[in-house]
């Protein structure tokens, strides 16, 4: 399926003042309209929407402090390195 917004995001020339601009919704997604006139000033990065995952992200651990993964092979001491 073909996106105009992706397959031709430049519309204005470099060379010249913006005349136009892609509209995005309230949530930065491209509405695939042409406005004409400039767009005002902001920060925006369209980010195309997520394709659907099939498969579900694991836990993480509960505890990830040093002590909860530290072994008697490998000891972790985060705070050293924070001190220096």
């Amino acid at each position: 399926m073909s996106n105009p917004f992706f397959d031709q995001p430049i519309l204005n020339s470099p060379y010249t003042m913006p005349e136009q601009h892609w509209e995005l919704d309230d949530t930065g997604q491209p509405t695939q309209k042409i406005l004409s006139f400039r767009r005002p000033a902001s920060f925006i990065t369209p980010i195309p929407k997520p394709k659907k995952q099939k498969a579900q992200q694991g836990k993480l651990v509960e505890d990830a402090t040093a002590k909860a993964i530290s072994d008697k092979n490998q000891q972790y001491e985060v705070t050293t390195l924070i001190k220096e």
